[in-house]
């Protein structure tokens, strides 16, 4: 059976978009509803639960990040992909903490989204390639290695990324390569990679 996916955008432009690419795969994808508003949004819910929800972090009134935090009180089974303009560490770092199990461009190729969308149904994480390249640069600088941090961000940035849903965190100091969320990706490598956590992955903090 088709997972059921709730499109929350206030564009109605974007939403037929990401229709358009389920309808391809109908197999895996199912459109359960549409919501223009986060409010809306966390009434279906309430009603009816999807089994995963793509949810614009830019909503008017209640935004993404504060339908989210809504959602999950209620409903906290219901898997949630952040879409954004933005690859900004705060809107990264607002919705791990938000509970959300991916953030992705709205930049992103098709195939991205569809990664995000299994990699969240089976019960993984998923962060766009160009949030995961940043990523990957700060830790190979040692940027998120356990010393002070420089910022209340960098301090919030580390926490989030470590204790959260994003944990399995691995670095090999003074290689060329770096497991990052279960993937193993080369630090020169020419084609961007998505981070993505599988669900059994079992890593360690070096």
């Amino acid at each position: 059976m088709a997972f059921q996916v709730l499109l929350v955008d206030d564009h109605k432009i974007m939403r037929d978009g990401i229709k358009a690419i389920l309808r391809h795969n109908s197999d895996e994808f199912a459109v359960f509803g549409e919501a223009e508003s986060g409010t809306e949004a966390v009434q279906m819910c309430r009603k009816k639960r999807p089994d995963i929800i793509l949810m614009d972090i830019g909503l008017p009134g209640l935004n993404g990040i504060e339908t989210t935090t809504e959602i999950l009180r209620h409903c906290p089974d219901v898997k949630i992909i952040i879409l954004s303009m933005y690859d900004d560490e705060h809107s990264v770092v607002s919705a791990i903490r938000s509970g959300a199990r991916a953030f992705v461009l709205k930049k992103a190729s098709d195939n991205d989204l569809l990664d995000a969308l299994r990699a969240v149904a089976k019960g993984g994480s998923y962060l766009s390639p160009q949030v995961s390249d940043r990523l990957l640069h700060r830790i190979q600088r040692g940027d998120l290695e356990s010393k002070p941090a420089s910022s209340a961000l960098d301090e919030e940035f580390r926490e989030e990324l470590v204790g959260g849903p994003f944990n399995e965190v691995a670095a090999v100091d003074g290689t060329a390569t770096a497991l990052v969320f279960g993937a193993r990706l080369e630090k020169e490598s020419p084609r961007r990679r998505p981070l993505v956590v599988e669900p059994d992955c079992q890593l360690s903090l070096f």
